[in-house]
């Protein structure tokens, strides 16, 4: 298959992404609502972190059965291991340091913006005020940081798919890819789903609902969606199965950091009823949407 059809592939499996995004744009859904949307975003969640290490794990589990058959050493083992646990760390404790620094962020904006409002003896010159400007991110709601930081999560994981798409057409196995694609774009809706949840119902210091911008929306579906088109470039050229154990660990460190700050969430809400039911109609989602792939023969 040539490089063309195999982007539009790729750029299929991804797009789907934006079908679950709308649902961030909810004006004020009800507390049940705003719980089960939160519930069911971590099923989802802990789907995929199952789902990316089972993967990840594949070419260790294939090198030890090499090793006990006797067909060869345990330097490849040991090696993907190495790849599979310095993964996974960076993609957990990166956003570990991340949030460290959002911190620091936020009190910088409240320190400038408590400068802004002194006058007199001892107050901040213009400056002093650039020099302490805050960035951006700092001026976002907690809900908008952590729909970045699940839609970064879910882009590392989408990588993989699209090298797994585009190593299928380059090898001309067009009914495989085909399927992945209808797979993927499948799995994908629900990852959408699962970025936008936190945004349901994200209200301001004065009980106000944020209602974040189609522009915000479009740009976390490319953060999330956007790496399955350029993996299945990448894999349309290049196959190696060291790089999807290294994104897909990524993955699943990042996954796992965002899945302890929705389930912080979940717990002030209260309603343990409802957690369960989200918790189970995401996992339901997902084994279902990995289904299809997995009857694709993938």
């Amino acid at each position: 298959m040539s490089l063309k059809s195999t982007m539009l592939l790729g750029f299929i499996a991804g797009v789907t992404i934006l079908l679950g995004l709308p649902i961030g744009r909810l004006r004020r859904p009800a507390p049940t609502l705003r719980a089960l949307l939160n519930a069911t975003a971590i099923g989802v969640l802990l789907f995929l972190v199952w789902d990316v290490l089972s993967h990840a794990w594949i070419p260790i589990d294939d090198a030890l059965t090499s090793v006990h058959d006797g067909k060869g050493g345990l330097e490849t083992a040991a090696g993907y291991g190495l790849l599979f646990a310095g993964g996974l760390a960076t993609g957990l404790l990166s956003l570990v340091c991340y949030e460290s620094w959002m911190g620091r962020q936020l009190s910088r904006a409240q320190t400038s913006l408590v400068a802004q409002g002194i006058h007199g003896p001892g107050a901040m010159d213009v400056g002093e005020l650039k020099t302490r400007r805050p960035s951006r991110l700092a001026t976002w709601s907690s809900a908008q940081r952590l729909s970045l930081l699940i839609a970064v999560g879910i882009g590392l994981h989408n990588f993989a798919e699209g090298l797994a798409i585009g190593q299928s057409a380059a090898s001309g196995e067009l009914a495989l890819a085909l399927m992945l694609v209808i797979g993927f774009g499948l799995h994908n809706a629900t990852e959408g789903f699962g970025i936008v949840a936190p945004l349901a119902g994200d209200i301001d210091p004065d009980g106000k609902v944020r209602q974040p911008s189609w522009g915000f929306l479009l740009a976390m579906g490319a953060i999330g969606g956007g790496p399955t088109f350029l993996g299945t470039i990448v894999g349309h050229g290049f196959t190696s199965e060291a790089v999807s154990v290294v994104f897909l660990t990524l993955a699943a460190g990042s996954i796992l950091y965002v899945v302890t700050q929705l389930i912080s969430i979940a717990a002030k809400t209260r309603r343990p009823d409802v957690l369960a039911y989200g918790l189970l109609l995401g996992l339901i989602a997902g084994f279902l949407t990995d289904a299809i792939v997995t009857a694709a023969g993938a």
